[in-house]
């Protein structure tokens, strides 16, 4: 005689597996995110939905320091996500501008790294203004190795890199990859 699963239970594993599924989804490939802010205008919008792709840079591994290998390393221009350095409760989102190891100087709203205005468009069409204790004018700042220097692209009302300082590598939680929503804003960032 053949055991027959009841209607109830198969729901109930259904659920289960896709909970597990979307989990294991969510930490290791893809996870979306909510714009809270306008620090990022006129690149995302306050209530745009977004994906961020974790494989990329590599995801973390749950409840330990360590992190998968990624496909690459984060590159000057990725708008990134990262557990905000002062608060690792929140998740801000913003463009990396600098890596470790490099000197960030702010100068007639330019970005200047090593002493060489950059001409990446992400960042060059975008008037940066020196505030706070890291983006005073004529003020270079040095990235310390193992940190990241980021931006919003809406700076004069962005708390960044200018005004906290800088973003630990093990705080990247990944690049944000696609607007999904609003369906009129859908497209692929840069």
């Amino acid at each position: 005689m053949a055991f027959k699963k009841s209607a109830t239970r198969e729901w109930v594993e259904s659920i289960v597996i896709a909970f597990i599924l979307a989990m294991f989804i969510r930490t290791f490939f893809i996870q979306a995110f909510k714009i809270p802010s306008g620090s990022m205008i006129p690149t995302l919008k306050v209530g745009d939905r977004l994906m961020v792709n974790k494989t990329r840079f590599g995801p973390k591994i749950p409840f330990t320091e360590k992190r998968i290998n990624g496909f690459r390393s984060p590159e000057r221009g990725d708008i990134i996500v990262f557990k905000y350095p002062e608060n690792e409760k929140r998740d801000f989102i913003k463009r990396l501008i600098a890596l470790g190891g490099d000197r960030v100087e702010i100068r007639d709203g330019d970005v200047y790294i090593n002493d060489e205005l950059v001409t990446d468009p992400t960042i060059k069409n975008i008037y940066y203004f020196n505030q706070s204790r890291y983006g005073q004018e004529d003020q270079v700042v040095d990235v310390p190795v193992g940190y990241y220097f980021v931006l919003g692209d809406n700076s004069g009302s962005s708390s960044d890199s200018r005004v906290w300082g800088f973003v630990p590598e093990e705080n990247v939680i990944g690049r944000a990859e696609f607007i999904y929503w609003p369906f009129k804003r859908a497209r692929f960032l840069k």
